[in-house]
Protein backbone atom coordinates (compact mmCIF):
# COMPACT_ATOMS: atom_id res chain seq x y z
CA UNK A 1 0.00 0.00 0.00
CA UNK A 2 1.42 3.43 -0.91
CA UNK A 3 1.45 6.39 1.41
CA UNK A 4 -1.26 8.89 0.56
CA UNK A 5 -0.32 12.51 0.15
CA UNK A 6 -2.06 14.60 2.76
CA UNK A 7 -4.11 17.48 1.43
CA UNK A 8 -2.70 20.92 2.09
CA UNK A 9 -4.59 24.07 3.03
CA UNK A 10 -5.92 26.10 0.13
CA UNK A 11 -3.57 28.99 0.88
CA UNK A 12 -0.43 26.87 0.84
CA UNK A 13 -0.11 26.54 -2.94
CA UNK A 14 -0.65 30.29 -3.21
CA UNK A 15 2.01 31.00 -0.60
CA UNK A 16 4.31 28.56 -2.35
CA UNK A 17 3.72 30.36 -5.64
CA UNK A 18 4.23 33.77 -4.01
CA UNK A 19 7.48 32.55 -2.47
CA UNK A 20 8.71 30.91 -5.66
CA UNK A 21 7.87 33.89 -7.86
CA UNK A 22 8.98 36.75 -5.60
CA UNK A 23 11.52 35.59 -3.00
CA UNK A 24 14.61 36.43 -5.03
CA UNK A 25 13.14 39.79 -6.04
CA UNK A 26 12.35 40.59 -2.37
CA UNK A 27 15.82 39.55 -1.26
CA UNK A 28 17.38 41.82 -3.89
CA UNK A 29 15.15 44.68 -2.78
CA UNK A 30 16.15 44.13 0.85
CA UNK A 31 19.84 43.69 -0.02
CA UNK A 32 19.89 47.11 -1.70
CA UNK A 33 18.51 48.68 1.48
CA UNK A 34 20.69 46.74 3.90
CA UNK A 35 23.89 46.32 1.92
CA UNK A 36 24.11 42.80 3.31
CA UNK A 37 22.96 39.56 1.65
CA UNK A 38 22.75 37.62 4.94
CA UNK A 39 20.42 40.05 6.67
CA UNK A 40 18.41 40.42 3.47
CA UNK A 41 17.90 36.65 3.30
CA UNK A 42 16.84 36.58 6.97
CA UNK A 43 14.37 39.43 6.52
CA UNK A 44 13.01 37.86 3.35
CA UNK A 45 12.27 34.66 5.26
CA UNK A 46 10.75 36.68 8.10
CA UNK A 47 8.52 38.45 5.58
CA UNK A 48 7.12 35.18 4.29
CA UNK A 49 6.69 33.86 7.82
CA UNK A 50 4.70 36.98 8.71
CA UNK A 51 2.53 36.46 5.65
CA UNK A 52 2.02 32.82 6.57
CA UNK A 53 0.95 33.81 10.08
CA UNK A 54 -1.30 36.65 8.93
CA UNK A 55 -5.01 36.44 8.22
CA UNK A 56 -4.51 37.99 4.75
CA UNK A 57 -5.52 35.41 2.11
CA UNK A 58 -2.52 35.18 -0.20
CA UNK A 59 -4.69 34.12 -3.12
CA UNK A 60 -6.52 37.47 -3.02
CA UNK A 61 -3.42 39.67 -3.33
CA UNK A 62 -3.78 42.00 -6.31
CA UNK A 63 -0.25 43.44 -6.05
CA UNK A 64 1.96 40.82 -4.41
CA UNK A 65 5.17 42.85 -4.65
CA UNK A 66 3.54 45.90 -3.10
CA UNK A 67 2.31 43.70 -0.24
CA UNK A 68 5.76 42.14 0.17
CA UNK A 69 7.34 45.61 0.25
CA UNK A 70 4.87 46.76 2.90
CA UNK A 71 5.62 43.80 5.14
CA UNK A 72 9.34 44.05 4.32
CA UNK A 73 9.46 47.76 5.23
CA UNK A 74 7.93 47.06 8.63
CA UNK A 75 10.52 44.38 9.25
CA UNK A 76 13.28 46.76 8.09
CA UNK A 77 12.15 49.36 10.61
CA UNK A 78 12.15 46.72 13.36
CA UNK A 79 15.58 45.52 12.21
CA UNK A 80 17.08 49.01 12.36
CA UNK A 81 15.49 49.71 15.74
CA UNK A 82 16.90 46.45 17.07
CA UNK A 83 20.37 47.27 15.71
CA UNK A 84 20.22 50.76 17.19
CA UNK A 85 19.21 49.36 20.56
CA UNK A 86 21.96 46.75 20.36
CA UNK A 87 24.56 49.40 19.52
CA UNK A 88 23.44 51.62 22.41
CA UNK A 89 23.72 48.62 24.72
CA UNK A 90 27.22 47.77 23.45
CA UNK A 91 28.29 51.40 23.88
CA UNK A 92 27.03 51.34 27.48
CA UNK A 93 28.92 48.09 28.09
CA UNK A 94 32.12 49.60 26.72
CA UNK A 95 31.93 52.34 29.38
CA UNK A 96 31.69 49.84 32.25
CA UNK A 97 34.74 48.98 34.35
CA UNK A 98 36.16 45.63 33.27
CA UNK A 99 35.18 43.84 36.49
CA UNK A 100 31.51 44.88 36.00
CA UNK A 101 31.14 43.67 32.41
CA UNK A 102 28.51 40.90 32.23
CA UNK A 103 29.34 37.49 30.79
CA UNK A 104 28.35 36.74 27.17
CA UNK A 105 25.34 34.76 28.44
CA UNK A 106 24.22 37.65 30.65
CA UNK A 107 24.72 40.10 27.78
CA UNK A 108 22.57 37.93 25.53
CA UNK A 109 19.79 37.73 28.13
CA UNK A 110 19.95 41.47 28.76
CA UNK A 111 19.82 42.24 25.05
CA UNK A 112 16.87 39.89 24.57
CA UNK A 113 15.09 41.59 27.48
CA UNK A 114 15.79 45.04 26.05
CA UNK A 115 14.44 43.97 22.67
CA UNK A 116 11.31 42.53 24.24
CA UNK A 117 10.79 45.76 26.18
CA UNK A 118 11.34 47.78 23.01
CA UNK A 119 8.73 45.69 21.19
CA UNK A 120 6.32 46.00 24.11
CA UNK A 121 6.57 49.79 24.07
CA UNK A 122 6.48 50.07 20.28
CA UNK A 123 3.78 52.46 19.18
CA UNK A 124 3.88 54.72 22.23
CA UNK A 125 4.63 58.40 21.65
CA UNK A 126 8.27 59.23 22.54
CA UNK A 127 7.41 61.32 25.63
CA UNK A 128 5.15 58.57 27.02
CA UNK A 129 7.82 55.98 26.37
CA UNK A 130 10.52 58.08 28.08
CA UNK A 131 8.32 58.75 31.10
CA UNK A 132 7.56 55.06 31.48
CA UNK A 133 11.21 54.00 31.12
CA UNK A 134 12.47 56.65 33.54
CA UNK A 135 9.88 55.58 36.06
CA UNK A 136 10.45 51.85 35.71
CA UNK A 137 14.19 51.66 35.03
CA UNK A 138 15.57 54.66 36.87
CA UNK A 139 12.97 54.82 39.62
CA UNK A 140 12.21 58.50 39.01
CA UNK A 141 9.13 60.02 40.56
CA UNK A 142 6.50 61.89 38.60
CA UNK A 143 7.89 65.28 39.67
CA UNK A 144 11.38 64.42 38.39
CA UNK A 145 9.96 63.06 35.13
CA UNK A 146 7.84 66.19 34.72
CA UNK A 147 10.95 68.35 35.15
CA UNK A 148 12.93 66.34 32.60
CA UNK A 149 10.10 66.42 30.07
CA UNK A 150 9.14 70.02 30.90
CA UNK A 151 5.49 69.07 31.43
CA UNK A 152 3.15 69.06 34.43
CA UNK A 153 2.93 66.18 36.88
CA UNK A 154 -0.66 65.69 35.75
CA UNK A 155 0.63 65.12 32.19
CA UNK A 156 3.13 62.57 33.52
CA UNK A 157 0.28 60.75 35.28
CA UNK A 158 -1.60 60.63 31.97
CA UNK A 159 1.53 59.37 30.21
CA UNK A 160 2.00 56.63 32.77
CA UNK A 161 -1.64 55.57 32.55
CA UNK A 162 -1.31 55.45 28.76
CA UNK A 163 1.86 53.35 29.00
CA UNK A 164 0.34 50.90 31.50
CA UNK A 165 -2.79 50.56 29.39
CA UNK A 166 -0.66 49.93 26.29
CA UNK A 167 1.33 47.22 28.10
CA UNK A 168 -1.82 45.52 29.34
CA UNK A 169 -3.43 45.55 25.89
CA UNK A 170 -0.28 44.17 24.25
CA UNK A 171 -0.16 41.36 26.79
CA UNK A 172 -3.77 40.34 25.99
Amino acid sequence: MTDAVLPTPATEPSLHTLYRDHRSWLESWLRRRLGNAWDAADLSQDTFLRILASAQPVAQLQEPRAYLVTVGKRLLVNFHQRRSLEQAYLNALARLPEDCVPSPEQRWLLLETLQALDELLDGLPPAVRRAFLWSQLEGLGYREIAERLKVSERTVKRYMAQAYEHCLLVEL
